[in-house]
C-alpha cells in the first residue's frame, strides 16, 4: 500500500484497514466462541478455521496485487534476525513464568534479563556491520520514528490487554459464553471501525495528522481508567461506554502511528520503518499480556483471600480447587454463594490490570505530543522512485529538476487522441501556479506528453489509454512533485499541490566580542555531502540562501584567522530558517627553516602543546616554509629536524600570525 499510494491518499486507506481489523476483531471472537462451545470441533478448531482464510488471500494477491519489480542482490541480515529474535524470546520467556515459576526478583529474573540486554547489545553491534541491516539504526536518529516506535510499544500493551482480558472477564466474572464473550466486546470494536474510518478520511482531505494521535492518548487513557473502576455486577451499559471510550483512542492511534513514521523515510526503506512500528506493537503486547496476566492472578487472590474466611471448610476446599486447578473454573458447577464471591474476586482483579495499563497509555500519550507534525507527502513511493528514473529523451530528464523555462511557454499540449486528464496547479492556499509544466510518464520512465499550465493554474494532458501514470509538475520557486494516477475509461480530473521551496539566512560573528565577521565563505551541503549553496558574508557578516529544500542540511563557515566550523540545520517546510554562526578565533604559526646556505627544503616541523600532544607536522618544500593552522592561544614547542634537531618555544595569544624562523647548523659550525 505504502509503494502504490501517497502517504496523504493513504490516511483514508489506513482508515479502511483499521475498520477492517475491527470487523475481523469481532468476527474472530464470535466465530471462536461458537467454535469453542460446539462439542464435536473444539477449540483446536479455531486455528484450522485460519487456513482457507490464508490460502483464499494468498490466491488473491497472486493474481491481482501486480507491482513494478526492481531486482537486486540482497544480503540478508541472518546473523541480526538471530539475536533480535534471541533477545526478545528471552525476555518474554522471563515475563511468561515471572510470579508463577519464580519471583520478580529472583537469579532466573538477573539471568534472564541481563542475557537478554547482552543479546540485545550485541544485536545493535551486529547491525552496525551489516551490509543490510534488518533494522536500520539510522531511522532512530529521526525523532518521529524514535517517539512513534515508543508510542507504539505503550498501546501495543494498552490494546493486547484489552482484546486478552475483556473475554476472561466476561467468562469469569459475569458468567458468559465464550460467544457471548465476544459479542460483548462489540462496543470497544465499534469505536475502534467508526475512529479509524473517520479519522482516515480526515487526515487524506488535510494531511494533518498529530491531533488524532495526540486526542486517542487522551481517550485510551481515559477509557482504561473508566475500566479500572467495573466490578462484576457493574451495569453492562456503562462498561459499554467504557470500552467505546478506549477503542476511539485505539482507532485514532493504531493505524496513524505507522502512517506518521512511513511519511517521514524514502521510499526503499518504507518496509523497514513500516516493520520497526509494528514490532514494537507487537512487542509491548506480547511483553504487557504476559506480565499483566501474572499481576491478574495476584490480584484476584489477594482480593479472593480477603473473603474466604467466610466460607466454611467444605466451601474453601472447593473455592481452592476451583481457582487452582489451572483452568477456568467452571462457575455453574459452584453453588451460588461461592460463585457470587468468585466472579467478584475476578471481577475486581481483573479491573486492576486495566488501572493498571492506564498510567502506559498516559505516558504514550505525553510521547506524542513531542512529535513533530510534518504533513503528508502526495506522492507515493512508485511516483518518488520514477523521479530518480532516467527517461528516453533528454527533455523528459530536465522536467521534474529545471525550472520552468521561457522556451516551454511555446509548447502545445499533446494531440494525440487519448483519455483526457485535467486539473489545477496549485500552491499555498490554493493559490495558482501559472506556468507550471505539468510532464506525464509511464511508470517505465517514457515521456508520454507536457504541457504549461494556463495563468490560472489549469492544465490539460491526455493518456494513451487505461492504466497507471506518473504525473510530474515542477515551477520556479517550488519543489518538484510526483504523483502515481490510474486513469480509467472516464476523463479524470486531479489536482496537483506544489510546495514551495525554503529559505536560510544567518550571520557569522567572532565569538570574542560578537563582531560581524565579513567575507566568510559559508558552503550549504546535503547529508550526502552534495554542495547545495555557497556565498560570502556581507559587511555585517550576513548571509542568504534561496530555494533550498526542507530537510537536514550541514553548514560550514571558514574566514581567515578563525577556526572552521560546522553545524546541522533543519531546513523548515516554509519560510526562511535562521541561523547565527560563532567562530572561534585561530592562531597560525609560520616561518622559515634556514641553513647556513639559505632555506632548508624538506626539512620536518614538528608543533608539541603544553601537554607534549602532537598538533601536526609539516615539511618544509624549496623556499623553505612551513605552517600550521587553526590554533588555540596555548603555550607551544617547535621542534624542526633535517640537521641537528632545534626545540624553541612560543606562546600563542589566540589569534593572528605569528612569525617563527627557525636556524639549522651542524655541530661544528
Amino acid at each position: 500500500m505504502a509503494a502504490m499510494i501517497s502517504p496523504r491518499e493513504r490516511g483514508r486507506y489506513s482508515g479502511y484497514l483499521g475498520a477492517t481489523f475491527a470487523v475481523a476483531t469481532v468476527g474472530g471472537p464470535l466465530v471462536g466462541g461458537v467454535i469453542t462451545d460446539t462439542d464435536w470441533l473444539g477449540w483446536r478448531w479455531c486455528l484450522y478455521v485460519g487456513i482457507p482464510f490464508a490460502l483464499i488471500a494468498l490466491f488473491v494477491l497472486q493474481k491481482t496485487l501486480h507491482l513494478p519489480e526492481t531486482r537486486r542482490k540482497v544480503k540478508v541480515d541472518w546473523a541480526g534476525a538471530f539475536f533480535i529474535t534471541a533477545a526478545v524470546s528471552l525476555l518474554l520467556i522471563w515475563v511468561t513464568f515471572a510470579d508463577d515459576k519464580y519471583d520478580w526478583l529472583s537469579w532466573q529474573t538477573c539471568s534472564m534479563v541481563g542475557g537478554a540486554l547482552a543479546l540485545a547489545l550485541v544485536f545493535l553491534f551486529v547491525e552496525t556491520k551489516a551490509s543490510e541491516p534488518i533494522i536500520p539504526l539510522h531511522l532512530f536518529r529521526n525523532r518521529t520514528i524514535t517517539l512513534a516506535s515508543l508510542a507504539s510499544l505503550l498501546v501495543g500493551v494498552a490494546m493486547f490487554a484489552g482484546t486478552v482480558f475483556f473475554s476472561q472477564y466476561f467468562q469469569l466474572a459475569r458468567d458468559k459464553s465464550p460467544t457471548m464473550s465476544g459479542v460483548m466486546t462489540i462496543p470497544m470494536i465499534a469505536g475502534l471501525f467508526v475512529s479509524s474510518t473517520v479519522s482516515g478520511t480526515i487526515i487524506t482531505k488535510t494531511g494533518k495528522w498529530k491531533a488524532w494521535l495526540v486526542s486517542g492518548g487522551v481517550l485510551v487513557t481515559a477509557g482504561l481508567g473508566l475500566l479500572g473502576t467495573m466490578r462484576y455486577d457493574t451495569a453492562y451499559w456503562h462498561i459499554a461506554v467504557y470500552m467505546a471510550v478506549m477503542g476511539l483512542g485505539i482507532g485514532m492511534m493504531m493505524q496513524n502511528l505507522v502512517l506518521s513514521t512511513q511519511n517521514q523515510v524514502a521510499p526503499h526503506e518504507l518496509g523497514a520503518a513500516s516493520s520497526v512500528v509494528t514490532f514494537f506493537r507487537s512487542l509491548g503486547g506480547a511483553i504487557g499480556v504476559s506480565a499483566l496476566g501474572s499481576v491478574m492472578s495476584t490480584r484476584i487472590s489477594h482480593y479472593a483471600t480477603d473473603t474466604i474466611g467466610t466460607l466454611s471448610p467444605q466451601e474453601q476446599a472447593g473455592a481452592a480447587k476451583a481457582m487452582g486447578s489451572g483452568e477456568l473454573p467452571d462457575m455453574d458447577a459452584l453453588p451460588t454463594h461461592i460463585r457470587t464471591w468468585l466472579e467478584s474476586a475476578y471481577g475486581h482483579g481483573i479491573a486492576d490490570i486495566f488501572l493498571y495499563v492506564a498510567p502506559i497509555a498516559f505516558l504514550a500519550f505525553l510521547v506524542t505530543l513531542f512529535i513533530k507534525e510534518v504533513p503528508l507527502r502526495t506522492s507515493g513511493a512508485l511516483a518518488q522512485a520514477a523521479e530518480n528514473t532516467k527517461p528516453e529523451t533528454p527533455a523528459a530528464a530536465e522536467a521534474p529538476v529545471a525550472p520552468v523555462a521561457p522556451v516551454l511557454e511555446a509548447e502545445a499540449p499533446v494531440t494525440a487522441a487519448g483519455i483526457p486528464v485535467r486539473g489545477f496547479v496549485h500552491g499555498a492556499e490554493s493559490a495558482p501556479v501559472p506556468r507550471a509544466a505539468v510532464t506525464l510518464i509511464s511508470l517505465a520512465g517514457r515521456q508520454l506528453g507536457r504541457v504549461v499550465a494556463q495563468p490560472d493554474g489549469s492544465y490539460g494532458i491526455d493518456a494513451p489509454g487505461t492504466g497507471s501514470y506518473v504525473l510530474i509538475a515542477s515551477a520556479d520557486g517550488f519543489q518538484p512533485q510526483a504523483s502515481t494516477i490510474v486513469v480509467g475509461e472516464e476523463p479524470l480530473t486531479y489536482d496537483i499541490p506544489l510546495s514551495g521551496t525554503s529559505g536560510l539566512s544567518g550571520v557569522v560573528r567572532a565569538a570574542e566580542g560578537a563582531l560581524p565577521v565579513k567575507d566568510a565563505t559559508v558552503i550549504v551541503t546535503d547529508v550526502r555531502g552534495d554542495l547545495l549553496a555557497n556565498a560570502a558574508t556581507g559587511e555585517q557578516g550576513e548571509f542568504a540562501f534561496g530555494e533550498l529544500v526542507p530537510g537536514t542540511v550541514t553548514v560550514a563557515v571558514s574566514a581567515a584567522g578563525f577556526r572552521p566550523r560546522a553545524l546541522p540545520v533543519e531546513i523548515g517546510g516554509t519560510g526562511v530558517t535562521r541561523v547565527e554562526v560563532d567562530l572561534d578565533s585561530g592562531a597560525q604559526i609560520q616561518g622559515v627553516v634556514r641553513a647556513p646556505h639559505g632555506p632548508l627544503s624538506d626539512a620536518r616541523v614538528t608543533l608539541v602543546d603544553a601537554a607534549g600532544n602532537v598538533v601536526g607536522t609539516a615539511t618544509t618544500g624549496a623556499d623553505g616554509v612551513y605552517a600550521f593552522t587553526d590554533l588555540d592561544g596555548d603555550d607551544y614547542t617547535v621542534i624542526a629536524t633535517g640537521y641537528p634537531p632545534v626545540a624553541t618555544t612560543l606562546t600563542l595569544s589566540g589569534g593572528g600570525v605569528d612569525g617563527h624562523d627557525i636556524e639549522l647548523a651542524h655541530v661544528s659550525e
